[in-house]
């Protein structure tokens, strides 16, 4: 059988050896996808979920927000943000006062073609867009404190207008649960300073920050305490299908509205097995996500959950960007192994930028063994990052099949995080975790 995993632009393709034990190719299940997208997103404004159209909130306003998400998300921003401003101006609002902000969270500032590409070019030509700079305390501005003394700084160009929209899309996600709704201010246009108890240690290893929960979720929960407090009038979020076509619009309330697209998605996202597999193949869900190794900790982290401990987990991720920030190399060379690595996390003998992800990375490393197929990476790189350089996953798989025996039970995910992936005791995804 020949399958083709999601793998920066083009994809991966290789060979699956005979095998009784292989337990088959998961993939989500597909919903419809909308048929007129640009209707969809107007009939999403027009009628919104708990709240007045677009338009009417727009009313008497002098100025607007539209957070937006960069060029890591595949957002569908030129199909969005079209009608969305026009809503805008019809309402009485110059386009000169709507600003356009990129929720970098800490990634790097989007410019030049690359923001061309991300808003189209009469969006990039005729709106203000600025980018977040998480680091930049003068873009800062205090709205409160969360859990008994934690800032909620956010972005001033957000906090100063008169109408707070906030857009992007939902799958699944490894701490908040999934995507979208509040998670465009919490971490999208926060400070560092917030993003340091958000990212923590403890809040990273909490058994409720994990793919597909929401209730008892203290990432999610932390997310909504802090939207309240910068405010958020209106949200235009969708859910895409895995060729980044949009299959349903959820705009309005942004609590409402978010929530009711998680429901939408979860069942479509969702793959039960009944018992832990030896090894498995999986990805970083391809292009845009797949740019470097910070950001595959999300497909890891997505296999871990039905592989039994100590088995192995086979990841493809492009890493066309390297490894990641300065900062995140930093942090990777501090690592001498997984579990000294995560003990001086937890005695909080340091914080840096980026920390998170190499947490989460190598709390899933102390029961699972990762080989990693990357042709941004050297073979070199990764062995330093404590992982195996694939050079053929058919050869790869083959040797764990030699390890484990013919009836070893693996399997191959080849869109990665965007499945959530349990087994059958565990609890169902979604509001009631």
């Amino acid at each position: 059988m020949e399958v083709t995993l999601s793998y920066g632009l083009a994809g991966l393709g290789f060979a699956i050896p005979e095998s009784p034990g292989f337990q088959g190719v998961l993939r989500p299940r597909e919903a419809k996808v909308v048929d007129n997208p640009e209707a969809a997103i107007l009939e999403a404004l027009h009628r919104p979920l708990a709240t007045k159209p677009l338009a009417g909130l727009a009313q008497g306003r002098r100025s607007a927000c539209i957070v937006i998400s960069d060029i890591t998300r595949p957002v569908p921003n030129q199909i969005i943000l079209p009608p969305l401003v026009a809503e805008l101006e019809k309402a009485g609002i110059k386009k000169e006062a709507i600003t356009i902000l990129i929720a970098t969270g800490i990634h790097r500032p989007n410019a030049g073609n690359e923001l061309v590409r991300l808003v189209g070019p009469e969006i990039a030509k005729d709106y203000r867009i600025i980018n977040h700079f998480s680091k930049r305390a003068e873009d800062m501005i205090l709205v409160g404190e969360i859990n008994d003394g934690v800032p909620a700084l956010i972005n001033r160009h957000y906090v100063a207008a008169d109408l707070k929209i906030l857009t992007g899309f939902i799958e699944p996600h490894m701490w908040a649960g999934f995507s979208g709704g509040r998670k465009s201010i919490l971490p999208g246009i926060s400070s560092i300073e917030t993003l340091e108890y958000m990212h923590g240690p403890e809040m990273i290893a909490h058994p409720g920050t994990v793919y597909g929960a929401l209730a008892g979720n203290p990432f999610h929960e932390a997310g909504l305490a802090i939207m309240k407090k910068a405010g958020a009038d209106f949200i235009v979020n969708v859910t895409l299908n895995s060729a980044k076509e949009i299959t349903k619009v959820f705009a309005g309330d942004p609590v409402k509205a978010h929530l009711e697209g998680c429901r939408f998605l979860a069942p479509f996202c969702t793959k039960a097995l009944d018992t832990p597999l030896d090894f498995i193949v999986t990805t970083n869900s391809g292009a845009p996500l797949d740019c470097n190794l910070y950001q595959t900790v999300k497909g890891i982290t997505g296999a871990a959950p039905v592989v039994k401990p100590g088995g192995e987990i086979i990841i493809a991720s492009a890493c066309s960007e390297g490894a990641g920030s300065p900062e995140y190399i930093e942090i990777l060379k501090m690592v001498d192994n997984p579990k000294n690595f995560i003990k001086r996390l937890l005695r909080r003998e340091f914080f840096i930028s980026d920390q998170w992800c190499a947490q989460e990375t190598y709390q899933v490393m102390l029961e699972h063994p990762i080989h990693l197929y990357s042709e941004g990476l050297t073979a070199a790189e990764i062995e330093r990052y404590h992982m195996h350089p694939v050079s053929s996953i058919t050869e790869t798989i083959s040797a764990l099949l030699h390890k484990y025996g013919p009836q070893a039970r693996w399997a191959v995910v080849p869109d990665g995080p965007l499945l959530i992936l349990k087994l059958s005791h565990q609890t169902e995804p979604g509001e009631d975790r």
